[in-house]
């Protein structure tokens, strides 16, 4: 049996295409469940997922009334009856062979505990502004080293973390369950915690699944916001940089912010702080000539500067002993 757990908000446009995904799987009907943990969804999604729930026993629908990623996964695996738990995205399609595949190899890699596929990351729309979200959540420019999102693998590899996530039920009873703390970036730490414990976790080949990116740069810039707010928080969990691109934003812009006075003092900062600027420009502008799509560098600088702000953000919260929840799901 493998429960398949969904957190979903407001997800009126992909729902039904994500439930109608999971009936596809090619693993008998009967060795399957899927939980949808709705965080009190206000739009269509309950109505439309309703009669599924009706026709599957299968498929049942859970309230989550603190509307969070790591609570809804938490409520899941509690609830969950199978003996591996399965994470999707109601924003992803999933491959036929999905859960067969991830089944035989978390059997078959030497100390597995947690493996997934490649993301292949898609427009919400057809339109020039949601094609260069999706380039930019999957380009080195913007997602870094990330090999889960900017590349195909020809044989398994270990990896620090995989898109959504499959492990043994058991696996939660000897680590535990994801830390609520983390409104975004849970993944990260529950990840370190595994390997920490000793376990693997491995990108397996020629399993893709296909995420929808958020339709909108404002919405694109306040997730990634939050991804660079809560890093520092699980940097302080895990007691080491869950990984080094992070950095990278940050740094970007602290040398925005600090470079700028700098420019006073001597030419010669004002020189090196404008041809700083000028370089990122020109290789983010260059990035949107070779798609043809004016709105990559403002897609880029938009998560850039977002990241790294967040990151500041966090830094300062941590340090203060300030509270970190945000509503995620805005």
């Amino acid at each position: 049996m493998v429960s398949i757990i969904c957190p979903i908000y407001n997800e009126e446009r992909y729902i039904e295409n994500c439930i109608q995904s999971v009936l596809k799987q090619d693993i008998p009907a009967d060795s399957w469940e899927l939980l949808l943990i709705d965080g009190m969804s206000t739009d269509n999604t309950r109505i439309i997922a309703q009669p599924y729930i009706n026709q599957y026993p299968n498929i049942r629908m859970i309230d989550n009334p603190k509307r969070t990623a790591p609570c809804a996964m938490n409520i899941g695996i509690r609830t969950a009856k199978g003996e591996y738990i399965c994470r999707i995205d109601a924003h992803s399609l999933f491959p036929s062979n999905y859960i067969s595949t991830l089944l035989s190899y978390i059997e078959e890699l030497p100390n597995a505990a947690n493996v997934g596929g490649v993301c292949d990351t898609k427009p919400a729309n057809d339109s020039k502004k949601a094609k260069a979200i999706a380039i930019t959540c999957r380009h080195p420019l913007g997602v870094g080293n990330s090999t889960f999102r900017t590349r195909t693998i020809s044989k398994p590899k270990k990896t620090d973390t995989v898109p959504y996530g499959f492990w043994r039920k058991e696996l939660f009873n000897i680590i535990g369950l994801f830390d609520e703390e983390l409104t975004r970036n849970q993944d990260d730490e529950f990840n370190a915690r595994t390997i920490r414990h000793g376990y693997k976790i491995y990108l397996v080949p020629k399993l893709s699944v296909s995420y929808y990116s958020r339709d909108s740069i404002l919405k694109t810039g306040r997730m990634f916001y939050q991804y660079g707010l809560f890093k520092p928080l699980v940097n302080h969990k895990i007691k080491r940089p869950a990984t080094t691109r992070q950095f990278v934003p940050l740094f970007f812009v602290l040398g925005l912010i600090v470079g700028l006075p700098l420019t006073f003092l001597h030419p010669l900062f004002l020189l090196i702080y404008i041809a700083s600027i000028l370089q990122y420009l020109l290789l983010i502008c260059c990035v949107g000539v070779r798609y043809r799509n004016a709105y990559l560098p403002l897609v880029f600088a938009t998560i850039h500067i977002c990241y790294g702000w967040g990151y500041i953000e966090g830094m300062w919260k941590l340090l203060t002993k300030q509270s970190f929840q945000v509503d995620a799901n805005r």
